[in-house]
Formats: C-alpha cells, sequence, structure tokens
C-alpha cells in the first residue's frame, strides 16, 4: 500500500505545534506519531513524507525516524537542512527524492511538494485522472482542503488526518467526494 505524510516535526519543543495535534509535550507527541504510523504502515508499504521531518536535536530525531515502519520517500521541506537530508540519506529504507516529485498511481497524476503548489492548467472540467493532483503540507492545518480554491491542492500532514499517514485510495476518494464526482 501507498500511503502520505508530512510536517512530523519530531522532536519540535514549541507548544503551537503539539498542543493543536492533542499533546501536553513535544515526547508525549513524538511517541504517539511513532504508534499511529507503526500501527498503520506495514513493513512493505511505500510512505512518502512530504517535509519537515525534525527540528532541534538531529538525534533524537533520527532515532524516532528509524522507528517508523516501511520504505520512506522524502520530498524535502523549509526544515529539512542539508545536515538533515544527509542524515535521511544514512537512514536505512530512507531515498530523499529532492523538493518536488511527479507521481503517477493507476490513471491518477500527482505532484508532490511540502508546499502547496498550484497544478491545474485550466483543466478542472477535465476528469479526475487527466489533471494533476498536487499533494503537499507545510500549512498545519486540519482542513486537507484548505486550498482548494486555487486548484487541484490536498494536504497530507499529520494535523489534516488525525496525526497518521494517509493511503493513496482515500485520497483519491477524499478528492472525488469533495468535487462531487
Amino acid at each position: 500500500m501507498i500511503y502520505f505524510t508530512s510536517d512530523l516535526h519530531f522532536t519540535h519543543g514549541r507548544d503551537f505545534l503539539y498542543s493543536p495535534r492533542g499533546y501536553k509535550n513535544e515526547w508525549e507527541m513524538n511517541v504517539n506519531i511513532i504508534k499511529n504510523w507503526n500501527c498503520t504502515i506495514g513493513i512493505e508499504d511505500d510512505v512518502y513524507v512530504l517535509g519537515d521531518i525534525m527540528l532541534n536535536d538531529n538525534e533524537a530525531g533520527r532515532k524516532c525516524w528509524n522507528q517508523l515502519a516501511g520504505n520512506k520517500f522524502i520530498v524535502l521541506g523549509n526544515h529539512d537542512t542539508a545536515a538533515r537530508v544527509e542524515i535521511y540519506k544514512s537512514c536505512p529504507r530512507t531515498t530523499v527524492l529532492g523538493y518536488g516529485y511527479p507521481f503517477k498511481y493507476g490513471k491518477y497524476h500527482f505532484f508532490l511538494s511540502h508546499y502547496p503548489t498550484i497544478t491545474e492548467n485550466y483543466d478542472a472540467a477535465e476528469p479526475l485522472c487527466r489533471q494533476v493532483i498536487n499533494l503537499c503540507g507545510h500549512r498545519h492545518t486540519k482542513d486537507r482542503f484548505i486550498d482548494m480554491d486555487k486548484g487541484l491542492i490536498y494536504h497530507v500532514e499529520l494535523d489534516a488526518h488525525d496525526n497518521k499517514p494517509v493511503s493513496i485510495d482515500q485520497i483519491i476518494e477524499d478528492i472525488k467526494k469533495q468535487k462531487g464526482k
């Protein structure tokens, strides 16, 4: 199975981040993200993480990251520094894809990025399979459709999905339901 998420922010000790997610502190958040992830993701599943894996304590962040199941693919975000990229590259079952990545699933086309990105080309009336869907994070919103007024943009950050990765099939179903098709 294929999953998406973003903005894990392991070891990010700022109340504005962990409190809206329902946690008392960064350590409770770290433990629960790992638990939720490993209850959702199987060892052979692929997970695309669209940026911002860790902040502050890189060594503790690496330890959290290495506890996550599955094959992990990273699209870089604003907190993914050159030093962190080197850490990611040294982790098992981890591939760094860069700052943006085209992705195809069956008949559907996606553009993966950390930041919301307009991919529409005056094609909103076309069938969903003929459009490019942007999957992103960055905004820490609970509303996965917050940027749909700008184009076909769907948010995968933990904040929008009960602190868990979301499957590609669920994403497609959500978008179809939102578009009324």
